[in-house]
């Protein structure tokens, strides 16, 4: 019997990656040595106590995500590092990052404690790192994250190394969602996401490079905007290049019809000058590009994944700011 992997049932589909980016207000992201079991958190090395607290936030359906990660050297360093990232209100470019190095991961739960309830916690660390950059590997929960995510990180781990890029860490992640564009990656602290990634393509989004095109194929989205509104965001990008990278975006969803099949969208962005601009759009069903789709290799169902094109777009307001010297 023929392995099937869900991965390539999409490439094959011809399935379109953008609008698959997640929501979060937060990112917890645990240095946890390998290996990890399906259910990520029931591993072997994740103390009862944390276990217990990410239970405790799925039943409250907070907008958190915990996450299991590692680097090579995980298993041979005497202590744990925490990072937790928080969404920026209003005009943002992601996400505001705290670092912790702790004795042992038993410390975990207590520090994301204080921290979700807004109380300075110990162990708080600065670095010159920039960017986080999760490569999911989770085999033991997709296998397509095994069959493509670990050779990535592997071949990804010696590209940032041969770019001397010292701002930059690269980790194995537990599972973040989307393992059918295997191998995916978020890349933190902007909170983007990526899939169907090579060495190209990622070495253009490492450097912001390179053909903006290749965003056409690898983009999932941005995960500070609901998914409807990251084909729309993926347009503007195309439209204004790499510069987008370095603008603060907010949007919102203002009208969507009962069927679903049009939405009234409207995305705001910032540009370093401070120049403001504001630009609505009529997303409209494409019927062309949804399918019905298995979601992971285990998924026993098919579900139907709808995907929107930009019908229209058009600019509602500009304010550019005047400096006199």
């Amino acid at each position: 019997m023929n392995t099937v992997f869900c991965s390539d049932y999409s490439r094959q589909a011809g399935e379109d990656v953008i609008g698959s980016a997640t929501n979060y207000q937060t990112y917890i992201l645990v240095e946890c040595p390998l290996p990890w079991r399906s259910e990520a958190f029931s591993s072997k090395w994740v103390p009862e106590n944390l276990r217990i607290l990410v239970q405790e936030v799925k039943r409250a359906k907070l907008p958190i995500i915990f996450l299991l990660i590692a680097n090579d050297l995980s298993h041979k360093v005497n202590q744990t590092t925490l990072l937790i990232y928080q969404r920026k209100e209003g005009l943002s470019n992601g996400f505001c990052k705290q670092e912790f190095k702790l004795g042992n991961i038993e410390q975990v739960a207590a520090v994301v404690q204080k921290c979700l309830s807004g109380i300075s916690a110990n162990f708080e660390v600065e670095t010159s790192t920039t960017r986080d950059i999760l490569v999911c590997t989770h085999g033991s929960h997709d296998k397509c994250c095994a069959r493509y995510g670990a050779p990535f990180y592997f071949k990804v781990t010696a590209t940032t190394a041969d770019l001397c890029l010292d701002n930059v860490r690269i980790w194995k992640s537990s599972h973040f969602g989307g393992h059918r564009f295997a191998p995916t990656v978020i890349d933190l602290p902007e909170g983007r996401y990526y899939g169907v990634l090579d060495q190209d393509s990622f070495r253009s989004i490492l450097n912001r490079t390179g053909d903006i095109q290749c965003l056409n194929k690898v983009y999932r989205g941005w995960g500070i905007l609901p998914a409807a509104l990251q084909i729309l965001e993926r347009e503007l990008i195309l439209q204004n290049g790499w510069d987008w990278f370095n603008y603060k975006v907010a949007g919102k969803i203002l009208e969507q019809s009962l069927d679903n099949n049009t939405i009234l969208a409207e995305l705001s962005f910032e540009k370093p000058s401070g120049s403001l601009y504001t630009y609505q759009a009529k997303l409209v069903k494409d019927e062309t590009k949804t399918q019905q789709l298995k979601s992971s290799c285990n998924a026993t169902q098919e579900l139907v994944v709808t995907k929107y094109a930009v019908g229209s777009l058009w600019p509602t307001s500009s304010k550019v700011m005047s400096y006199s010297t």
